[in-house]
């Protein structure tokens, strides 16, 4: 696997804990508002970051998704 794949993987699984949600949740989530081409486009820059920085990016991703 990938590097970039790895990291998906890592920020599926922290968020799923970090919202308290199951793994279908935030597949369905990431799905819907594209959140995991997100991640692989922003991949040298956000794997350079923390695991909260992370969470709070993809919170605002989504936000910003669910207002267009």
């Amino acid at each position: 696997m990938s590097k970039e794949g790895t990291f998906l993987i890592f920020c599926i699984e922290e968020y799923k804990f970090a919202k308290n949600l199951t793994g279908k949740q935030v597949i369905d989530l990431f799905q819907r508002y594209r959140v995991s081409e997100y991640i692989m486009s922003c991949f040298e820059a956000l794997h350079t970051t923390g695991t909260n920085y992370i969470i709070e990016d993809i919170d605002l991703y989504i936000d910003a998704r669910k207002a267009s």
